[in-house]
């Protein structure tokens, strides 16, 4: 395979399939699937009036009470009711695992449901736990939470929180593209987290050495990839000229051979924000709308693959 002489990537993010999440979702939402599970466990002789009670009704009316309320004295009221609910919830479920866990199953299929029942009930535990603790440090103790410790989802748990600076907070995750001359999407990366863009450029180069052999002789690049050690990298891999699309303190020819090389290679990298905003219009990745975190990955393969289809053939219809 020829190796592409210029490169260009850029990065963006690609939403999962959930709601906006706020504290008082979370606890009903929890409340609600671990309430579900526990009376699918009654198959398996859980003896639900001994065990649990339904607080879904009470959960979702102070769901509606902090969303329509304007005093912060009442929302912290209705928080704290919530959390108690969700606390009360958690110990059903404490409870009700060891007595599922022993029920007598007649063949393969119910053990394999119940199995099955099981993790979904400590899963959805262990998540629960975690968003009574950071609603009890965000709304009462009004402690900044770290992001990676955050939980967005009951149902989609690989979601991440994306943060760009003056823009609104995404809830998926940073897919990075690369694309060169022909407007094909060379290579895209997706990744857990929200890692900054300056460590992502070497990821990007090293894996284009992977698929072609060597480096491109040229990178243009967004300015969030800007810095003297990605530049410094960069050149020490035999790569000629690297331009971002910001200085960031870097001068012009250090990174490039002259001025004119600089304004050739800023214009070419604007290309790869057209190839992602086909992808996002006309491809379906403004959200992905499948399961899990292997289903996010298809999905946004699926979608590089189609685009490169209609790229390929358009060329084709070009040539002829």
């Amino acid at each position: 395979m020829k190796p592409v002489a210029k490169y260009e990537l850029d990065a963006t993010a690609v939403l999962c399939a959930i709601l906006e999440p706020s504290d008082s979702s979370l606890l009903r939402d929890g409340v609600r699937i671990i309430t579900r599970w526990l009376q699918r466990g009654e198959r398996f002789n859980l003896p639900a009036k001994y065990i649990y009670a339904d607080h879904r009704r009470v959960m979702k009316k102070r769901f509606t009470e902090i969303l329509n309320s304007k005093k912060e004295e009442t929302r912290i009221t209705a928080y704290k009711e919530q959390m108690k609910y969700a606390n009360r919830v958690c110990d059903y479920a404490q409870t009700a695992l060891p007595i599922i866990e022993k029920a007598y199953c007649k063949t393969p299929d119910e053990q394999a449901a119940l199995d099955k029942l099981v993790v979904k009930i400590k899963k959805a535990h262990a998540l629960l736990l975690r968003v009574i603790d950071q609603t009890e440090r965000r709304v009462i103790k009004k402690e900044s939470v770290p992001s990676a410790d955050k939980v967005t989802s009951f149902f989609e748990t690989h979601t991440d929180i994306i943060v760009k600076k003056n823009r609104e907070t995404n809830f998926g995750h940073k897919v990075v593209f690369a694309s060169g001359s022909s407007n094909l999407i060379l290579d895209c990366f997706m990744e857990r987290g929200n890692p900054a863009d300056t460590e992502q450029l070497m990821t990007m180069l090293e894996r284009q050495k992977e698929i072609y052999g060597r480096m491109p002789r040229q990178v243009a690049a967004d300015g969030g990839y800007a810095s003297k050690d990605n530049l410094a990298k960069a050149k020490e891999v035999g790569i000629k000229d690297v331009s971002f699309s910001k200085k960031r303190g870097l001068a012009v020819l250090d990174m490039v051979k002259s001025t004119w090389v600089y304004k050739q290679l800023k214009n070419f990298r604007a290309g790869i924000e057209a190839n992602i905003s086909v992808l996002k219009r006309a491809f379906g990745l403004r959200r992905c709308n499948w399961s899990g975190w292997e289903g996010f990955q298809q999905y946004v393969w699926s979608s590089v693959v189609s685009y490169n289809l209609l790229v390929l053939a358009r060329l084709k219809l070009k040539a002829a």
